[in-house]
């Protein structure tokens, strides 16, 4: 009899989980999930929004758009550039502040707040920032002329296509570091202090024990750190919006400022739109397969 009393309550508690979990999953589908499916749908079409409009089937013309315009691959270049650069160096730089923050016991907080401000910072607000420093009338150049007088004329930063990549790469890499540093700051934490008590006795110095004991120990985080960053990357938007505006002549757009470009500036070419952002979300889905393919081959070995 309490048998088959408990087996009643378990199937009632499990009715209830199911309820409860209804609006998460409405919450995901609506916007997740069915935006997804709709760019899915738009990209074989000539897509319209305007009223009684009626948007044509093109089939794969938009995805054939994609991959023979020549902007779209400069700006696939200038993206795959971003993240291979921001990406690594945000993550060494993240973790050598951890391991030095969870060195030392006084002023730690402190330490942690002052590393992580640049992170709650508006992305516009840090954005308009570099864009006074490095404007050809602006801080840097002015310090590079008129008080170091190491230069007769200001330095075009952002008028041209890879020193403008390079400032919004300085400010992804500066602006990444404290959230870096704080994945990785309670990965160390949660290394037992054992291994390297055994390290200690068996004659392993701190740099040996950092890359014997430390990395592996942390080889989930790493990979972690690694796929969110790398879809970031792909993702990013306001820097160069805000620093160049793609200019000039489309030469330093990235993936997302063309297709902001395309959508709302170029004729409403939505189809094209939502065609660029399937072949960039598969493009992420396979990087992202493969980091964890190579991670996992490492970490059997």
């Amino acid at each position: 009899m309490i048998s088959i009393v408990k087996k009643k309550s378990t199937r009632k508690t499990d009715w209830r989980v199911y309820i409860l979990l209804i609006p998460g999953l409405l919450f995901v589908a609506t916007f997740t999930f069915y935006p997804i499916v709709k760019m899915l749908v738009m990209s074989f079409f000539n897509w319209r929004i305007g009223y009684q409009q009626v948007s044509d089937f093109v089939g794969l013309a938009n995805y054939k758009d994609v991959l023979s315009d020549q902007i779209a691959r400069r700006a696939l270049m200038n993206t795959v550039a971003y993240a291979v650069v921001t990406v690594p160096l945000q993550m060494i730089f993240g973790l050598f502040v951890a391991v030095l923050i969870n060195g030392i016991k006084k002023f730690s907080i402190s330490f942690r707040l002052a590393y992580y401000l640049p992170v709650i910072t508006s992305w516009v607000v840090v954005a308009l920032l570099f864009r006074y420093i490095f404007n050809n009338q602006g801080l840097l150049n002015y310090f590079l002329t008129d008080v170091l007088k190491v230069v007769n004329e200001p330095i075009g930063w952002l008028s041209t296509r890879w020193s403008a990549i390079f400032v919004a790469m300085l400010l992804g890499i500066w602006k990444g570091i404290g959230w870096n540093m704080v994945i990785f700051l309670a990965a160390l934490q949660s290394v037992p202090k054992e291994y390297y008590e055994a390290a200690s006795l068996d004659g392993l110095n701190n740099r040996q024990q950092f890359f014997y004991i430390t990395l592996p120990s942390i080889r989930g985080t790493i990979l972690f750190a690694l796929v969110m960053l790398s879809i970031g990357a792909f993702n990013t938007y306001t820097p160069i919006a805000v620093l160049t505006g793609g200019n000039p002549a489309h030469q330093t757009e990235v993936v997302l400022t063309w297709m902001y470009f395309q959508t709302f500036n170029a004729m409403g070419k939505m189809g094209y739109s939502a065609a660029l952002s399937i072949i960039i979300a598969a493009v992420i889905m396979l990087v992202t397969v493969l980091m964890f393919i190579t991670l996992s081959r490492k970490k059997e070995d």
